[in-house]
C-alpha cells in the first residue's frame, strides 16, 4: 500500500506541475458557474413573474437548478467525457514514450502497484473536481429554501463514480499506445461505445442483456434523482475492475514471454468475470435500494407496497400485446424491452417474481386515424409497409390477425397496446392512455392489481329510463369518458370502479352498488320508480343527483325529503370571454377533504366548470348534515330567474366533435365566446346595474325580475347515520361538469377531473382510487433576486477562476525556478 501511495503522490506532483490540470479546473469552474447562475437567474425571473400574477410554483428548484437536463449536474455530466481523456492520456503513455516504463519493470515495484498508484492519483484529482461542483451545491443551500439535500448528495456520488469510471477507461487506453493524443482519442471512442452499446442487438434476447448491462448511458440517472441502488454502484465498480485489470495484464504482457492464447485468456477472464458479477448484481432479489429523497419520491407509496405484498409468493405475469399498426407500437417493440423493465423496476423492487412478456402482432388499429389514408389493399400489405418504415422484420415473431384472435380478442381494447396481468388464474387489463404521460401511474396499476385480488370492485350504477346521461355514448353531454372509456386515464374503469346501468322500470336498485347516479333526467319518475328510489335512500344507499336548470319539477320531489331543492333560474357569471351561463364555482374545504389531491391544492382556489347550472337551497334542520361543496364568487355571479336565450346572448363556437374527442391531462383550450360582461361600478362595491353585452341582444341583472346576487351554492354533500352505516349523498345543480365535452375542454384553471374523482372516492368511502400522491416539494422558492445573481456571476465566473489561475501560476512559476 505504501508503494501505491508513493506512486500516486509522484503522479499528482507531475499532474499539478503541468498547466493542463490547472487549465481544466479553471474551465470546469467557469462552466459550472455559467450553468448554475443561468438556472438561478431563470428562477429569480420566474419568481418575479409569479409574484405579479399571484401564482404559486410547485416545481422543485433543486431539480430545476441542479438535476434537470439543463441543470448543473445534467449539463456537466453530458460534457464530462471532454475533460477526462485530457487528464488520463499521459498516465502510461508518457512512461512508455520516455522509456521510464523499462525502469519500472526492472524495479521491485509490481505492475499492479503502478496501475493502482496512478489510478489513485486520478481518484484524488477527481475529488478536486467534485469539490468544485460541491461549491455550487453548498451555494444552493443558501440560494434555495429547503433544498433536497439527499438528492444533491447522491448526485455528487454519481458524479464521482462516473469520473472514476472514465478515468479507468482513460488509463487503459493510455497503456495501449505511446502517443498521448492517440490515447485521448481512443478514450473518446471507448466512452462513446459504452454509451451507444445499450442500443445494439436489442432484438436478441440474450445479447441485449449483456449490451444493456455494459451501457454506461443513463447509469447515473437514479443517483441524480436521489435513489441509490446496489446494481448501479456495482456497475461502476465493475467498469473500474475491467479496465484496471486489462491495464495490468497489458503491462504484464510487455515484460513476459507468454503465448498469445494465455494473454487473450487473461483478458477474456477479466471480461467474463465482470459480466458474471454484473449478472448476479442485476438479479431483482439481490438488488439493494436506498431512497435519499425527503418524501421518498423514488419509492412507490406504502399503499401500493401493501397491495404488492398481498399478492404473496404467487408470481405476477405481465403480458404486453403490441400491435404493429397501432401508434403505441414503440412502447413494446424489441428496442424498448429494457425501457419497460425500468418502468416496472419500482414494483419489482417489492415483488421480485414479476414476469414480463411481450406478444407482437398486427391487426386493425381501431383508433388509428392514419390507417384510413393508406393505399394498402389488406392488413398484410399494410403490415409490410409499416414493417419497412419501422425497420421491423415481419416474420413468425409477429402474429397474424388469425393467430392473435385464437389467443385473445383485443377488439374491445381497440387493438391498442395493452398489458394483461395474470395472477392465480385471474386476469385483468392495464392500459396506456391518450395523454402526455401515456404510461399508467401508480394509481392505475394499483387499481389493476386490486382487481386481481378481489372479485368485487366498487360498483357505480347510473340510472336510465328517464333519458338520463348515457355512459356508453361519446356525445358532448354524455358520460362515457368519466365512466367506461378505457383509453381515458381518469375513467372510473381505470380507477378501480365498475360502471353499470339500472332501469327502474324493469329492475330494483341493486343492493351491492357503492352509489347510484341520477344525472339530468328529462321526464318525471313514475310512481313505482320514485318509490324504489325512496326505498333505496331510506335503506341508507349512497347517491349522486346531478340536476340542471329547468329540471326542478322533476327532481325537487325526490330532493324534498333530503332538505335540498333546486332553485328556479340559472346562474349567470360575469366574464369577458366565456358564455354568460358558464359558472366556475370554487371548491370549499369540505370538498377538498374528500380526496388528498384536492386537499393539497385547496389553497389555490380550484374551480369547477359548470355550464348552465342551477343554484341549490337547503335547510340546516333536516335529517341530513349538509355541507356546501361548490360556491360561486359573490362579486361575479347572480341567479337569473328570467329564462336565458343563449342564441341572443352569445355567439359561441361549437364544441369538439364527439368522434374526435381526445382525453388527456391538458388537451384543449376552454371554449371562447364573443360575449362580454360589463359591471359598471362593481369595483367600488356599489350594486349598480349589471349588463352583459353580446353580438346580438343583452342580458341584464334585474331585481324586479327576481334576480338574486351571489354567492350561490351549486353542490352540497349530505351525511347521516342510518342502519348502522354512514350514508353519503351529493346533489349538484349541474350535470355537465362530468360530461365528455367538459372533460375534453379541461384547462389548468379548472379542477373537473379532481372534483369528479373526489366525489366517487367519497361515495365509496375512500376505497378507490388508490391514493398514490406525495406531498408537494418544499424547495419551491429561491432566496436570490435578479440583481443578486448578477453579483454572484462576478464572483463565480470571474473572481474565483482568476484566484485559481493565480494559484496555479504561482505554483508553476516556483516549480520552474527550482
Amino acid at each position: 500500500m505504501k508503494t501505491i501511495i508513493k506512486v500516486a503522490r509522484t503522479e499528482l506532483k507531475t499532474l499539478f506541475y503541468s498547466p493542463i490540470a490547472w487549465f481544466l479546473m479553471i474551465v470546469f469552474l467557469i462552466q459550472c458557474g455559467v450553468v448554475y447562475l443561468s438556472n438561478l437567474q431563470n428562477v429569480a425571473r420566474m419568481q418575479d413573474i409569479n409574484s405579479i400574477y399571484s401564482f404559486k410554483s410547485t416545481m422543485s428548484l433543486t431539480f430545476q437548478v441542479f438535476l434537470s437536463q439543463r441543470g448543473l449536474f445534467g449539463t456537466v455530466m453530458q460534457n464530462l467525457y471532454l475533460f477526462v481523456p485530457l487528464l488520463t492520456m499521459s498516465l502510461i503513455s508518457r512512461e512508455t514514450s520516455s522509456g521510464t516504463i523499462k525502469l519500472l519493470y526492472s524495479s521491485p515495484v509490481k505492475v499492479r502497484e503502478i496501475v493502482f498508484g496512478k489510478y489513485l492519483a486520478m481518484m484524488v484529482y477527481n475529488l478536486v473536481l467534485v469539490a468544485i461542483i460541491a461549491l455550487f451545491v453548498v451555494s444552493g443551500f443558501y440560494h434555495i429554501q429547503n433544498p433536497e439535500v439527499g438528492m444533491l448528495m447522491t448526485s455528487l456520488l454519481g458524479f464521482y463514480l462516473l469520473l472514476c469510471a472514465y478515468a479507468s477507461i482513460g488509463l487503459f487506453m493510455s497503456s495501449l499506445t505511446t502517443y498521448q493524443v492517440v490515447a485521448a482519442i481512443c478514450t473518446f471512442v471507448m466512452i462513446g461505445i459504452l454509451s451507444y452499446i445499450g442500443t445494439l442487438w436489442q432484438d436478441v434476447a440474450f445479447v441485449r442483456e449483456l449490451t444493456y448491462f455494459l451501457s454506461i448511458n443513463g447509469r447515473t440517472g437514479k443517483l441524480l434523482t436521489g435513489l441509490i441502488t446496489s446494481k448501479d454502484i456495482i456497475y461502476f465498480l465493475v467498469i473500474v475492475y475491467i479496465f484496471l485489470g486489462l491495464s495490468i495484464y497489458k503491462l504484464k504482457a510487455g515484460m513476459e514471454s507468454k503465448p498469445a492464447v494465455v494473454k487473450a485468456g487473461r483478458y477474456a477472464a477479466i471480461v467474463a468475470s465482470a459480466l458474471v458479477i454484473g449478472y448476479v448484481s442485476s438479479i431483482p432479489s439481490l438488488i439493494g435500494y436506498y431512497d435519499a429523497t425527503a418524501y421518498k419520491y423514488r419509492t412507490i407509496t406504502p399503499q401500493v407496497q401493501k397491495i404488492l405484498a398481498d399478492l404473496g409468493d404467487e408470481p405476477l405475469e405481465i403480458t404486453a400485446y403490441n400491435n404493429l399498426l397501432d401508434r403505441f407500437w414503440y412502447l413494446g417493440n424489441p428496442e424498448s424491452y429494457n425501457a419497460n423493465l425500468a418502468r416496472w423496476e419500482p414494483y419489482v423492487r417489492f415483488k421480485n417474481n414479476i414476469k414480463i412478456n411481450t406478444v407482437c402482432y398486427y391487426d386493425s388499429a381501431l383508433d388509428n386515424q392514419y390507417m384510413s389514408r393508406t393505399q394498402a389493399k389488406n392488413l398484410k400489405e399494410l403490415a409490410e409497409q409499416y414493417s419497412k418504415t419501422m425497420n421491423v422484420k415481419l416474420d413468425k415473431s409477429i402474429l397474424t390477425p388469425a393467430q392473435i384472435h385464437k389467443i385473445i380478442d383485443l377488439r374491445p381494447e381497440f387493438n391498442r397496446y395493452v398489458m394483461q396481468l395474470k395472477w392465480k388464474g385471474r386476469t385483468t387489463f392495464l392500459r396506456v392512455f391518450d395523454d402526455a404521460q401515456q404510461w399508467p401511474g401508480e394509481t392505475e396499476i394499483a387499481a389493476a392489481l386490486k382487481r386481481l385480488q378481489q372479485a368485487k370492485m366498487p360498483k357505480v350504477a347510473f340510472l336510465t329510463g328517464e333519458l338520463e346521461r348515457d355512459i356508453e355514448k361519446m356525445g358532448d353531454r354524455d358520460y362515457k369518458a368519466i365512466t367506461t372509456l378505457t383509453k381515458f386515464r381518469y375513467s372510473l374503469v381505470n380507477q378501480g370502479f365498475d360502471a353499470v346501468t339500472v332501469s327502474l322500470e324493469t329492475q330494483d336498485v341493486p343492493a351491492d352498488i357503492a352509489a347510484l347516479v341520477i344525472a339530468d333526467p328529462k321526464i318525471k319518475f313514475s310512481a313505482p320508480a320514485l318509490a324504489k328510489l325512496q326505498q333505496y335512500i331510506d335503506n341508507g344507499g349512497n347517491l349522486l343527483i346531478a340536476g340542471e336548470p329547468g329540471k326542478q319539477e322533476i327532481l325537487n320531489p325526490l330532493l324534498q325529503p333530503l332538505g335540498v331543492q333546486l332553485m328556479n333560474g340559472t346562474i349567470i357569471q360575469e366574464s369577458k370571454e366565456m358564455a354568460p351561463n358558464l359558472a366556475t364555482p370554487e371548491i370549499t374545504p369540505a370538498a377538498a377533504a374528500f380526496y388528498n389531491l384536492l386537499k393539497r391544492n385547496a389553497e389555490d382556489s380550484l374551480k369547477v366548470a359548470m355550464p348552465g347550472a342551477a343554484g341549490l337551497s337547503y335547510t340546516a334542520n333536516g335529517p341530513f348534515a349538509i355541507q356546501p361543496l361548490l360556491i360561486t364568487d359573490a362579486k361575479l355571479t347572480w341567479n337569473r330567474i328570467k329564462p336565458l336565450d343563449l342564441d341572443l346572448a352569445t355567439s359561441a363556437s361549437s364544441g369538439p366533435s364527439s368522434n374526435g374527442i381526445v382525453m388527456g391531462a391538458a388537451v384543449a383550450a376552454p371554449m371562447v365566446t364573443h360575449a362580454v360582461v360589463t359591471n359598471a361600478g362593481s369595483r367600488s362595491g356599489t350594486p349598480s346595474k349589471n349588463t352583459l353585452a353580446a353580438q346580438t341582444g343583452t342580458v341584464t341583472f334585474s331585481e324586479q325580475d327576481g334576480d338574486v346576487r351571489g354567492p350561490v351554492t351549486t353542490a352540497v354533500s349530505l351525511t347521516r347515520k342510518i342502519n348502522g352505516k354512514d350514508q353519503r349523498i351529493v346533489v349538484t345543480g349541474d350535470a355537465d361538469f362530468m360530461s365528455n365535452v367538459e372533460l375534453n375542454r379541461f384547462n389548468m384553471r379548472t379542477a373537473n377531473f379532481g372534483f369528479n374523482t373526489a366525489l366517487f372516492s367519497w361515495l365509496s368511502y375512500g376505497e378507490f382510487p388508490i391514493d398514490a400522491s406525495r406531498p408537494d416539494p418544499k424547495d419551491v422558492k429561491g432566496n436570490v433576486s435578479v440583481d443578486q445573481v448578477d453579483t454572484l456571476r462576478i464572483i463565480y465566473v470571474w473572481i474565483l477562476p482568476a484566484l485559481l489561475a493565480a494559484a496555479g501560476a504561482v505554483l508553476l512559476i516556483r516549480r520552474k525556478r527550482k
